[in-house]
């Protein structure tokens, strides 16, 4: 009998200690019907791909790569639009990204100080491939969030082989959360961040376009989880008593769909993740580096053509409205994910973040009559 309570009693810890997506207990954020991983990896084609980096007490960082598609990228571009929401941030790419409205490599999510490493390694995987033999200019997409507090960030811990095997592991379907690559050593409203990921799929009527977003989450504020101040709740926001920095920090957000979107839409679509952010409780902070980076895979822009004019099916404006919402419920989703999957963790300096009390927030959750 005392085996079987003590068996019992491991189980029950074990399923209450488990990492839980929140839909998975009872939350439901939004009203569109999600993809069926209920991540960016649902619109086809998009792969990801995380090296997590964890030694001792000073090393927790890592590498997250997104892949729009398979084949050679550079030779055939995808349309891209990039939307700062607050510039404190090392974001490369971006300006050749904002003048020609397209990509031509993978994006890679890092740390800080390990963009110059990380979009070295994404010259080398590019010049490398078949059918670039000739390339003299490449342009890296490399974001970042600084994990500074529990990292070891100036020991510089990421290298380029990180990077390449972040590239080469990339895959579809389900994606890690929380405390995995470029998020191992992220903090969130005060509490651990991470990688999360969330998607929307539009009905028949609307298009059946799919919007996925990835979301590496490093920034403060008064966290909401669904429209409910759990932040207040819990007594553990910023500026609560002083003008403290624990609001600063980045949050990166990666959205990709397949509904045809020129650049100028995609730009438009980038601006609604921060309003996701902002339904978060997200409040963009002076030292925050919020940036959002919005591609197609509906089509591919040649690298070098013949022919003068091209011919690409565009969405009419009047029908992108659908695709703002899903963006915007879909990158709320990523960040509250991103935070329910992370696990409490120690780092360099002795600092240390706690998870997100689960148990806390659900009874918060069922107070304000938002948990199914």
């Amino acid at each position: 009998m005392k085996n079987a309570l003590l068996t019992l009693l491991l189980l029950t810890t074990i399923h209450v200690n488990a990492q839980k997506r929140p839909r998975e207990l009872g939350i439901k954020i939004g009203v569109l019907p999600t993809g069926t991983f209920n991540a960016i990896t649902d619109v086809a084609g998009v792969k990801v791909g995380q090296v997590t980096l964890t030694d001792g007490k000073d090393i927790r960082t890592g590498v997250t790569a997104i892949l729009p598609r398979e084949g050679n990228l550079f030779q055939q571009k995808v349309p891209a639009a990039i939307y700062i929401g607050n510039g404190f941030g090392k974001l490369a790419g971006y300006s050749q990204v904002e003048e020609l409205g397209t990509m031509e490599t993978p994006i890679i999510l890092t740390n800080t100080l390990s963009v110059p490493t990380a979009a070295d390694a994404l010259i080398d995987w590019t010049i490398n491939q078949k059918g670039n033999e000739n390339v003299r200019s490449v342009n890296p997409v490399v974001g970042e969030t600084n994990d500074g507090f529990l990292n070891d960030i100036r020991g510089r811990h990421v290298k380029k082989e990180h990077v390449l095997q972040a590239l080469m592991k990339a895959q579809t379907g389900k994606v890690d959360e929380g405390n995995v690559g470029a998020g191992t050593g992220t903090v969130c409203f005060n509490f651990k961040g991470g990688i999360g990921t969330s998607s929307r799929k539009l009905p028949e009527k609307l298009g059946g376009y799919t919007v996925g977003v990835l979301t590496q989450t490093n920034f403060g504020g008064v966290l909401k989880v669904n429209g409910v101040p759990v932040g207040e709740e819990l007594g553990k926001y910023a500026f609560k008593e002083t003008l403290d920095k624990s609001s600063d920090g980045s949050c990166m957000m990666i959205i990709a769909t397949d509904a045809p979107l020129d650049a100028r839409n995609l730009k438009r679509l980038a601006k609604r993740a921060i309003m996701g952010m902002a339904e978060t409780g997200g409040i963009a902070s002076n030292g925050s580096g919020d940036y959002v980076i919005a591609f197609s895979t509906a089509y591919q822009i040649p690298h070098e053509t013949k022919q003068g004019t091209s011919s690409v099916t565009l969405l009419h404006n009047d029908y992108v409205s659908p695709l703002f919402m899903a963006t915007i419920e879909a990158t709320n989703e990523a960040i509250i994910n991103s935070l329910f999957m992370a696990k409490t963790s120690d780092g360099t300096q002795s600092h240390a973040v706690e998870e997100l009390p689960k148990e806390k927030v659900l009874e918060i959750m069922r107070k304000y009559g938002r948990l199914k």
